[in-house]
């Protein structure tokens, strides 16, 4: 699960989740690829262009990595 907050007035602007896709993926980073590609969709269709990554604690690696791998790839400048 990934999320846009803004953290100003504690607010939820967009979620995104591997839940929302077919059970067909290979692994956890290609899922996190594409959570990251979808997130950063809804991220630019309400003109929010950049954005802090905060990994809540979890290591740079792995599905984490790849999430933003994947929000970059889809145009969210992080």
């Amino acid at each position: 699960m990934v999320q846009l907050i803004d953290d100003s007035q504690g607010k939820t602007l967009a979620s995104a989740s591997s839940r929302e896709f077919v059970k067909k993926n290979k692994g956890e980073k290609k899922a996190g690829e594409q959570v990251g590609g979808l997130i950063a969709g809804r991220a630019l269709e309400k003109n929010i262009r950049q954005a802090v990554f905060d990994r809540g604690g979890y290591k740079y690696h792995g599905a984490v990595k790849a999430i933003a791998k994947g929000a970059r790839k889809a145009g969210l400048k992080i």
